[in-house]
């Protein structure tokens, strides 16, 4: 991760940061090699690849709300310790069933759910930690370094993990990921504890209604948390059978999977370095609304490919899921972080983590059977419709209305 100015950000914030990037990096290098080892070594196609998107992403719709409860009644650092020690040990079992020839589809779903779990503990804790350390005003700088950070994981982990299994097959790559989920977790235990805010022990459903509550009645994270669930189930749509698609219809092999998909990660890596100079020049609520039209324009040139059969126009359409979103994040996270009481941001951010991951199972077992019955092609359209819907859930609301980030609550 790019070294943050030290007269801005407090030095327990590099850990995290360092962190994040191996992590991100891990996950993604992983999540490359497995729809490639499912299509290249046991002959997959677009439906079990579908099945095998759903079963890696799972865990975040089932598992998100109990590590937010969680999160808020022990330590978040922990937490994501042991999260990433679990992600680790699944990598290691995946590694030693294909070493030993006993990987299968199914084995390699459940590997994945396992490893998804301790993603999912991780990304609930993360931003619930990060406050506890940074003051506010400085919130949004924190959170752009954490999305370049991500940016570089997302344009560098598929495009390794895909070249990897191209050169050398699918077990080095998971050497590769497992090695550098350790190293996130030698950074976390390196982190003190920090003190969370205490608050009255009740019982797990009143507490999960509070959050629920507020995050149901905020007239700002209520069409962000619609928003995000439409365009994660649309995203997963076409995620659900891209790689097949990809290879059987657009020709590109491996490495050019790779390829398109780390340019996804390099227009995040843009998007995350001009946050600043376009924060500087439109209202806060605008550039929160230039996330679902990257989105909604980056649908429609993948639809292009139908009629016009282009690596290229992919790799431009990862470019612009990557550019625009990556602004979303950066601002809805710092949203979040500063209109929740932080006693109750674990909560908060596992229903958002629900809805943003969550989602996502649904919308990989959408896109497989869209794609057994109808056909890949349709895939793309239902994913536009999708993004469509998701653009314009956010116009409608009084979020693009903002001019500058919130009081607290």
């Amino acid at each position: 991760m790019p070294n943050p100015p030290r007269d801005t950000l407090p030095p327990a914030f590099k850990r995290i940061g360092w962190s994040n990037l191996f992590a991100q990096f891990s996950e993604q290098m992983a999540l490359a090699a497995a729809p490639l080892a499912a299509v290249l070594l046991l002959a997959a196609g677009p439906a079990e690849t579908g099945w095998l998107q759903m079963a890696q992403t799972l865990p975040f719709l089932l598992l998100s709300i109990p590590a937010g409860l969680v999160a808020d009644r022990a330590s978040r650092r922990r937490l994501m310790v042991s999260s990433e020690m679990l992600r680790a040990l699944s990598l290691v079992a995946t590694l030693l069933l294909m070493l030993g020839g006993l990987l299968s589809l199914p084995l390699l779903a459940v590997m994945g759910f396992v490893g998804a779990i301790g993603t999912v503990c991780y990304n609930v804790a993360a931003p619930a930690l990060v406050p506890a350390i940074v003051p506010r005003h400085q919130l949004a700088d924190a959170n752009r370094w954490l999305e370049l950070a991500r940016s570089l994981a997302y344009s560098g982990g598929p495009a390794i993990g895909g070249a990897i299994v191209a050169w050398t097959g699918a077990s080095l790559a998971y050497v590769a990921a497992t090695s550098l989920s350790l190293l996130s977790v030698v950074l976390l235990a390196g982190l003190g504890d920090q003190q969370q805010p205490t608050a009255p022990r009740r019982n797990l459903l009143q507490d999960l209604a509070e959050g629920a509550r507020f995050l149901g009645g905020h007239p700002l994270l209520r069409p962000i948390l619609v928003t995000a669930i439409v365009f994660n189930t649309a995203w997963f749509v076409l995620q659900a059978v891209y790689v097949a698609y990809a290879i059987q219809t657009l020709g590109l092999t491996a490495t050019g999977v790779g390829i398109t998909l780390g340019i996804y990660g390099a227009g995040m890596m843009i998007g995350a370095f001009a946050a600043p100079a376009i924060a500087r020049r439109i209202p806060f609520g605008l550039m929160i609304a230039l996330g679902p039209l990257g989105g909604l324009t980056a649908a429609a040139v993948m639809l292009s490919t139908i009629w016009t059969p282009s690596g290229a126009l992919a790799g431009l359409s990862f470019f612009l899921f990557g550019a625009g979103p990556v602004l979303w994040s950066i601002a809805t996270l710092t949203l979040r972080q500063a209109v929740t009481p932080n006693a109750m941001l674990g909560r908060v951010s596992a229903f958002i983590t629900t809805a943003t991951f969550g989602a996502r199972p649904i919308g990989a077992a959408l896109g497989a059977v869209v794609a057994t019955r109808f056909g890949v092609e349709a895939c793309l359209a239902v994913a536009a419709v999708g993004f469509l819907i998701q653009f314009l859930v956010i116009i409608a609301s009084g979020v693009p209305q903002l001019r500058a980030l919130p009081e607290a609550a």
